[in-house]
């Protein structure tokens, strides 16, 4: 567990008393890295990833990464991800039943390719007051994030993969990410395989004869995979269309390690210590974290308990409306696990 910055270890907080009430069978190995704190070390990094090569596993909240720059490009979120080569991020933007927003019955997933594009730390000053900032995209990678998007459709049952890209400006390095989609595609001949450029994926041109995108027809689209960049700002996007950050959950993957957390990766500095925070998004997490570890009865218990609560909605936090504090919302959701313990 790594609780990390803003309302990281109030969450975490709240996924400890939900599990103890559950009588779930983990045991949380707890390491605390937060560049804001000064708790963050090359050492502290080197103990969290020995312990995920023993646990293979992660719960974590956001590590808050600093705007000045001091000496070190690549912030520590951003060397874990690469130390554990954490090359896929998935976020479920799912509706909440009993939650009413703009869109109801929303059902998509953003996978985005994390360890390069426009996150590679490779910046510098070629002549004084001209930064040139690389963004990498390599075969490799691409065909890798792609290949994990169509394995993952396949897996869930999913009909349709769409690629998104700015390849009409960016020929070479887009260009090279699309072409290595379209080359997967042709492998899963079962799903169907669209591409769309970015801005017009995220609202709607002018030209009429082109459908409206994610803000206004979010239906069209089944399983998302981007670049970097694109995918850290879909994410935030789409989560906004169920209800914001504080409800969406998210995870990466490497070949052998996964990790969980918040879908729209968030810090919610202002929130801190006034007990507002919704606990939503990271108790999915959690429930999730259970089901990749095969306590399936414990992840369904704790996940029914949460959409209970919503869709009951009695208690509500401030960002879903109410005015619910984040231990009411705990405490609510406790109550719901225990009709199961009696069955």
């Amino acid at each position: 567990m790594l609780p990390g910055d803003g309302v990281g270890p109030e969450l975490m907080h709240a996924v400890k008393e939900v599990f103890k009430a559950a009588n779930v069978p983990v045991i949380f190995d707890e390491h605390h890295l937060s560049e804001v704190q000064n708790t963050a070390s090359e050492e502290k990094l080197d103990r969290v990833v020995d312990s995920m090569k023993e646990s293979k596993v992660a719960l974590i909240g956001k590590i808050h990464t600093p705007m000045e720059y001091k000496g070190d490009l690549a912030s520590y979120d951003m060397r874990l991800r690469r130390k554990l080569d954490l090359f896929a991020n998935v976020v479920h933007v799912k509706s909440l039943p009993g939650y009413q927003t703009r869109h109801n019955n929303l059902d998509l997933v953003i996978i985005r390719e994390q360890t390069e594009g426009e996150y590679s730390s490779l910046e510098h000053e070629s002549a004084k007051g001209v930064i040139e900032c690389l963004k990498i995209i390599t075969r490799a990678k691409s065909q890798r994030i792609a290949k994990f998007a169509f394995d993952y459709a396949t897996k869930k049952g999913r009909a349709k993969v769409t690629a998104v890209h700015k390849a009409n400006i960016m020929k070479l390095g887009d260009g090279l990410f699309l072409q290595c989609c379209k080359e997967v595609a042709e492998l899963y001949p079962k799903i169907k395989f669209d591409t769309m450029i970015i801005d017009n994926c995220c609202m709607r041109p002018h030209v009429p004869p082109v459908p409206p995108q994610l803000v206004q027809n979010p239906y069209q689209f089944d399983v998302l995979v981007m670049p970097n960049l694109y995918g850290n700002i879909v994410d935030n996007l789409a989560a906004g269309l169920v209800g914001g950050a504080g409800v969406v959950p998210g995870e990466s993957y490497s070949a052998e390690y996964a990790v969980f957390e918040m879908g729209a990766r968030h810090p919610f500095a202002q929130a801190v210590g006034r007990n507002i925070a919704n606990p939503t998004a990271m108790l999915l997490s959690a429930s999730n974290m259970l089901r990749h570890l095969n306590l399936e009865f414990h992840s369904n218990l704790i996940s029914d308990a949460v959409k209970k609560v919503i869709k009951g909605g009695k208690v509500r936090t401030r960002d879903l409306g109410g005015y619910s504090t984040t231990s009411d919302f705990v405490k609510s959701v406790i109550d719901n696990l225990h009709p199961h313990y009696g069955a």
